[in-house]
């Protein structure tokens, strides 16, 4: 099972559980029909995903990091694996969402700044042996429609550093830096944020 042929462009479909993508590489901790890779993403300091250096062009996290207790981890490992300019699309429940906790399964929060610590120059003040690089590039944020329709941008983005339950979901892209920048607060970059009412 965890033999998989590569292809020009690979796309790996991370912590899929049930939902198979016919044309990505599926990779779950849990044998379940359609899964081509087993392996614990709680274990990638351990024991490395059985996948070339180099070698996938793009990446789905749908639900799966918060689920993580070593984020680092994965993401330096999902690093070594990825193509330079690799895009990885993490989807996860806002942290500041009832959602984000309700789920007695979910270990960590994810907020508007927390995909930048995926970076090197997040670790400008401390070093604590990540070597991966992933740059945020867009991040889209889907609102509650009721009580935010027709507000400017920047108001909604006020209300919810302030008010729970206003984000439903987050949605990141990054992009896999090869190779990596120094860790200096100047190369810190400002994702582009949207908002999307659902």
């Amino acid at each position: 099972m965890n033999t998989v042929q590569l292809g020009e462009r690979n796309f790996l479909n991370v912590g899929c559980g049930r939902n198979i993508l016919p044309d990505a590489i599926n990779l779950d901790s849990s044998v379940l029909p359609g899964v081509d890779v087993v392996a614990d993403l709680n274990k990638c300091k351990d024991e490395k995903l059985p996948l070339p250096d180099d070698s996938i062009d793009e990446f789905l996290l749908s639900h799966v990091i918060e689920h993580i207790s070593t984020p680092l981890d994965l993401m330096q490992e999902l690093h070594r694996i990825a193509k330079p300019g690799a895009v990885a699309k993490i989807r996860v429940p806002y942290g500041s969402s009832d959602d984000a906790f309700e789920d007695p399964t979910h270990v960590r929060q994810y907020f508007a700044n927390s995909f930048r610590f995926f970076s090197q120059p997040a670790y400008w003040r401390a070093d604590y042996n990540y070597r991966g690089d992933w740059e945020v590039k867009s991040l889209r944020l889907f609102v509650n429609r009721q009580g935010n329709e027709g507000l400017p941008v920047e108001e909604v983005l006020l209300k919810i550093n302030a008010v729970r339950n206003i984000v439903l979901e987050m949605v990141g892209e990054l992009e896999a830096v090869k190779p990596l920048r120094a860790p200096k607060r100047e190369l810190l970059t400002q994702p582009k944020i949207s908002i999307s009412l659902e």
